[in-house]
């Protein structure tokens, strides 16, 4: 198989607690991997690690077969073909969706040519009807799909979404999936972090769950579902936040 991403005893501390433990997985090119677990369980942290934001304290990440230095910047892992979104939506709030995404395109391509990039990720996103408004004048479905169409124009290979169905209703959800699908169909790994496991069953071929910083379970979505140390590690939080 064709791995695009290999996490290796990864692992993590802050003010020595330990946020991510020995964790180690990987990627199948072209696969949509589901990354869960409980509140806590360090699924932001583990992507914090492999974008670059925190430096792992031990373990590498490997990315089309190359480890990725740790002194790596955001950037230059950005250009590798790493993208990822945050689970809020961090555009540019006074610029409009068109300059959004023309800004990141423009800084590899002449006007031109940015523009014709520009229009397709729009057109991709649905969000060409809305080019000419503000950021900050988005919902917040439409600044989620903003937040994926600027990391579709750093032309990635590899993508973690970070919670991006969070905080939608029922119907924004079902149109923002039929874009995850459609971003895949492009060829785009996915790393897809998420709560609403109804999303993680449409969308993810495989899961892995994290609890307490370390790996608990992987297999099929519906599977993880069914497995009684999953429902302990998410029953077992519920009953420890009412004490």
């Amino acid at each position: 198989m064709d791995k695009i991403l290999e996490v290796q005893n990864l692992s993590i501390s802050f003010a020595g607690i330990k946020a991510v433990q020995h964790l180690s997985f990987s990627i199948e090119r072209g696969e949509v991997l589901g990354l869960i677990g409980p509140n806590g369980s360090g699924k932001s942290t583990t992507v914090n690690m492999i974008a670059g934001n925190y430096l792992q304290d031990e373990g590498d990440v490997i990315f089309e077969g190359q480890p990725v230095s740790r002194k790596l910047s955001i950037a230059r892992r950005s250009r590798l073909g790493l993208g990822r979104t945050f689970q809020t939506p961090r555009p540019f709030g006074n610029l409009s969706v068109y300059d959004n995404v023309f800004s990141i395109f423009l800084q590899k391509y002449n006007f031109k040519d940015a523009d014709v990039k520009t229009m397709e990720i729009l057109e991709l996103s649905k969000l060409t009807p809305l080019r000419a408004l503000a950021a900050s004048q988005l919902s917040i479905e439409k600044r989620k799909w903003l937040d994926l169409a600027r990391v579709l124009a750093t032309e990635p290979r590899f993508v973690m979404m970070d919670e991006v169905m969070a905080g939608l209703n029922p119907n924004e959800m079902l149109s923002s999936l039929d874009f995850v699908r459609e971003i895949n169909k492009r060829g785009i790994t996915i790393l897809f972090i998420e709560h609403v496991m109804q999303a993680v069953i449409s969308v993810c071929t495989r899961a892995i769950v994290l609890n307490e910083g370390r790996f608990l379970y992987e297999g099929a979505p519906r599977a993880v579902l069914e497995n009684p140390s999953v429902i302990e590690a998410y029953i077992g939080r519920k009953k420890n936040a009412k004490n």
